[in-house]
């Protein structure tokens, strides 16, 4: 029962149908054709602005670092795989509505919709308690969301892979990171990257990617992986 979730993520709803259309994916209707409410995208859409708000009006509030290192933070703590998690810990999964098709797929895909979905639920919310939405957005944000915080600062996730694996280099081992093409292959429309990541002629991790930036920043955080730093 869709009950269960509100009573999850602890808000009373008025029109529980918000909550119930916030959790039904667009391939869902091509499927069920008499059902009565529309797909989720639309609550996402709003979802996505109050989330923004929130979050930036929080660390604004509370921290005097750089613009760059706030601009960081935020999208480390609103990015599609922090809020595919937060939406596995409070259970939105079980209650997805969704294709047979969609259904089957486990992976990036359904970590997309569950991302999705975490932001539909901002938006359904904030509708849904009119004169007060912004204020119980706000709660559920700052309980669900910026209560990561904390580790992204310490575990410097906010950072981009590269930085960060040359940040550690250089403070482990006094060496800085060198990449170098391992592999090209594919047409050139859809060309595929292996990049290997070096600390002076060691290699310590690959990656792969549809350009060599992206490569990089793979094998980059094989690297951290490979070192455990």
């Amino acid at each position: 029962m869709i009950e269960e979730l509100a009573e999850k993520i602890g808000v009373k709803f008025n029109n529980i149908e918000l909550l119930q259309q916030a959790l039904t994916h667009r391939s869902y209707l091509n499927e069920h054709r008499d059902y009565k409410l529309e797909h989720n995208e639309r609550l996402e859409f709003l979802g996505d602005a109050v989330l923004e708000l929130v979050v930036t009006e929080y660390l604004y509030a509370k921290f005097s670092n750089p613009e760059g290192e706030l601009t960081n933070w935020r999208a480390s703590l609103v990015n599609g795989e922090m809020l595919a998690k937060i939406s596995g810990r409070i259970g939105v999964e079980e209650f997805l509505l969704m294709s047979k098709g969609e259904a089957k797929d486990t992976g990036k895909a359904r970590q997309y919709l569950l991302a999705n979905a975490f932001e539909a639920i901002i938006g359904a919310v904030y509708l849904d308690q009119k004169e007060k939405g912004y204020d119980v957005c706000k709660e559920f944000i700052l309980k669900n969301v910026v209560s990561e915080l904390a580790e992204i600062i310490e575990n410097k996730s906010y950072m981009d892979p590269k930085s960060l694996f040359q940040e550690k280099a250089q403070e482990k081992v006094s060496v800085t990171p060198s990449y170098k093409v391992i592999e090209e292959s594919g047409p050139d429309h859809a060309r595929k990257f292996v990049v290997g990541v070096y600390l002076d002629h060691e290699l310590i991790a690959s990656g792969e990617g549809m350009s060599k930036q992206e490569a990089q920043r793979n094998a980059a955080a094989a690297g951290l992986e490979a070192k455990k730093w």
